[in-house]
């Protein structure tokens, strides 16, 4: 047996930067190999393993490998709490929270401003609340766009709150889009959504499903693809 099997805890936690963690195990069936990281977030370590793997392997994998995940919690972007006078990410800018209790409890963008009243109880929760109705209203309008240019009939647009995927689509013609891409540049975000509608047609990553994307977006996928590489764990800075 290899020596840091036989010692490994087999905790299904660890403890990274003064604070512990669960280690979230998912099999797949097409894995073949152990692949370990960190959520986006920083709140938990995620193991991918084959269906062959036992757990116990997959655990001790995690905590003989701690000092890496500890350098990747500390290299993820800290955490900051939307706050008045703050800043909040708005499609590859940034925009200067204001708040005043008397003024409207519905968010605003004045310039390069956002105003927002009511109490300052919950002021995040609205903010958040904001920015994914923007999330839906731009990928709504992204979505009918690609689907005409695909030919196809516009499909139900929903958002997710996942960890890993940017966008997904589902065998019942419905797309869902991750909210945080609000926070990107906007051929970040519409990048994703072409990518989903062309799933539409083609159900994998064959050639004719990169044809068809490269024939519907305006953009170039690569260069959205590496910012989402280079940036992408930045749009989970905020609102946890």
């Amino acid at each position: 047996m290899i020596d840091w099997l036989r010692r490994a805890p087999l905790e299904p936690e660890i403890e990274l930067g003064g604070k512990r963690m669960p280690i979230v195990l998912k099999r797949m069936h097409n894995a073949r190999r152990l692949t370990l990281r960190l959520s986006p977030d920083g709140s938990a370590v995620r193991i991918t393993l084959p269906a062959w793997a036992e757990a116990r392997e997959a655990i001790a994998f995690a905590h003989a490998r701690t000092d890496w995940l500890a350098s990747q919690l500390a290299a993820l972007p800290q955490r900051v709490t939307p706050q008045p006078g703050g800043e909040i990410r708005y499609r590859g800018g940034v925009l200067q929270l204001a708040w005043q209790a008397s003024a409207p409890r519905r968010p605003a963008i004045e310039g390069e401003t956002l105003r927002i009243g009511g109490p300052s109880a919950g002021l995040e929760a609205r903010v958040r609340r904001w920015l994914e109705a923007e999330a839906l209203r731009l990928c709504e309008a992204d979505m009918h766009e690609y689907c005409a240019a695909a030919g196809l009939d516009p499909v139900p647009v929903g958002l997710t709150r996942a960890q890993r995927r940017w966008g997904s689509c589902s065998d019942t013609s419905r797309i869902r889009i991750n909210w945080r891409l609000v926070q990107a540049p906007d051929h970040v975000r519409r990048s994703v959504v072409a990518h989903e509608v062309a799933h539409l047609v083609h159900f994998d990553h064959s050639p004719a499903f990169h044809a068809l994307l490269g024939r519907i977006f305006e953009g170039q996928i690569a260069d959205a693809d590496r910012w989402l590489k280079e940036h992408g764990r930045a749009l989970y800075a905020s609102f946890g």
